[in-house]
């Protein structure tokens, strides 16, 4: 082969010690560039110079061939200087508790001796095509970034907020008035945000106002704008957030907040698209497009007699609901491995990843306060962790108590159970059939069967 022809192909690193099984498996991969070290200071070495996409590490490595301290140093310091590589660690020393234990230090997949050379293949291969296709969702996500197309990178895998991006996206580029109904925490200001970047109004501005952290006496000069001497302290005209928004979106986060006095006012504009500054008579014609949030029941408000009926359809033209994150399985895993990257990276680089403790607390937490939550538990935890795994301590995460499960049908109830279970252990492995289904303790076959059965993607 070429030097041209195997600067092509992919790198494999293997790192064994043993001679003749070297021989073995660097023959047994012609379509990858395959490199060799018999230790750990050459295998460091060579990550360093190769940056191998794959790496075979037997864990009894000297001077410990007949342990796994010398192969757990490798795949710890592995991790920790290119953490996106794809490590599949081989050992005969106690196979059960040294799988789990690769895999929680982050280990891709797990091997047993002696080596079955085909089977080891096809784990090499899948963990290729991962490596790839994380880096091509990397490039993307950077690309996205570049553009600012907030919705494009929200993280999810659930179907449930899938299904809410998909209908923002859908009503984006007209010009209905949309509200967002969730709990705090779930993201409304995101999605509002995601909206305005994927409508026709992106080059205008996005302005956000939190109602509810406004004094009434001031929401109305806030929102409208007022004209110099309209009151004590107003020294200047000054515009509004309407009137600041004005070709793009404004976002009214907590609009049940809005007294009723004001809540005419708004309807107004909506009806007519003008507006009054306080202490003015003048009609100024308005082009902004309204998203409007809230946590509140506004049925019940209405019923009561605290927020207005017209008002109401005027804003709610399209309804989101936003699930809550204890709604969205999975996704907690994957919001918390992001929250650690980015704050690992800033405040306490040492830090790499979660224990296993950590991540099965993460799925079991009920998450109230939703992302927001979990965002500040993460970063704390990151700031305080002595370790370079994050434990469920560090979290301040306490089991939490048992779920009860409302169907009283015993076959959906077990259903129920299924997906949740399955949808967990597919976040927590990203996606590994081989290690979602060492998780969930079954074979290969049937988690596949199960995936088909309940409509679930990997």
């Amino acid at each position: 082969m070429s030097d041209t022809a195997a600067k092509s192909l992919p790198k494999l690193l293997i790192v064994e010690d043993d001679a003749g099984l070297q021989a073995q498996l660097k023959w047994a991969y012609e379509d990858f560039e395959v490199i060799v070290a018999g230790d750990r200071p050459s295998a460091l070495a060579l990550l360093r110079s190769e940056a191998p996409d794959v790496v075979t590490l037997d864990l009894g490595l000297p001077p410990d061939p007949d342990g796994t301290s010398e192969g757990f140093a490798v795949l710890d310091e592995i991790m920790a200087l290119k953490p996106d590589t794809k490590v599949i660690v081989a050992s005969g020393h106690g196979a059960r508790e040294s799988a789990l234990t690769a895999i929680a230090r982050g280990a891709y997949d797990f091997y047993q001796k002696p080596v079955d050379i085909d089977a080891l293949g096809l784990i090499v291969r899948r963990a290729l095509q991962l490596h790839r296709l994380e880096e091509e969702n990397r490039r993307l996500s950077s690309k996205v970034e570049k553009e600012e197309k907030v919705l494009g990178r929200m993280i999810t895998a659930a179907p449930e907020m899938l299904k809410v991006a998909r209908t923002i996206e859908r009503v984006a580029n007209t010009n209905v008035s949309v509200m967002l109904l969730g709990a705090s925490g779930t993201g409304k200001e995101l999605l509002a945000r995601g909206l305005h970047d994927a409508s026709d109004r992106a080059r205008g501005e996005f302005v956000a106002i939190n109602c509810a952290a406004i004094p009434e006496n001031l929401l109305e000069s806030e929102l409208f704008g007022h004209e110099k001497g309209a009151f004590t302290g107003a020294v200047k005209t000054t515009p509004g957030k309407i009137e600041q928004a004005g070709g793009g979106t404004l976002f009214l986060d907590e609009v049940g907040d809005i007294p009723l006095q004001l809540q005419v006012k708004l309807l107004r504009f909506l009806q007519e698209r003008v507006i009054e500054r306080v202490g003015s008579r003048e009609s100024i014609p308005v082009d902004t497009r309204i998203v409007c949030a809230t946590h509140q029941d506004l049925d019940a408000m209405i019923a009561d007699g605290r927020f207005r009926e017209d008002l109401y359809y005027r804003l709610a033209e399209i309804v989101v609901r936003i699930p809550s994150l204890a709604e969205r399985p999975g996704d907690a895993t994957l919001l918390a491995k992001t929250f650690l990257a980015r704050y690992a990276a800033e405040m306490n680089p040492k830090v790499r990843g979660f224990a296993s403790d950590a991540l099965a607390a993460i799925d079991a937490w009920p998450w109230q306060g939703n992302v927001r939550e979990l965002e500040n538990r993460v970063k704390r935890a990151v700031i305080m962790a002595d370790e370079k795994l994050v434990s469920a301590s560090d979290l301040d995460l306490a089991d939490p108590d048992e779920q009860v499960i409302n169907a009283l049908n015993l076959k959906t109830a077990r259903e129920q159970a299924d997906r949740k279970v399955i949808r967990h252990a597919l976040a927590r492995s990203e996606g590994n059939i081989s290690s979602t289904a060492k998780m969930l303790g079954i074979s290969r076959p049937t988690l596949y069967d199960l995936l088909k059965q309940y409509d679930l993607q990997p």
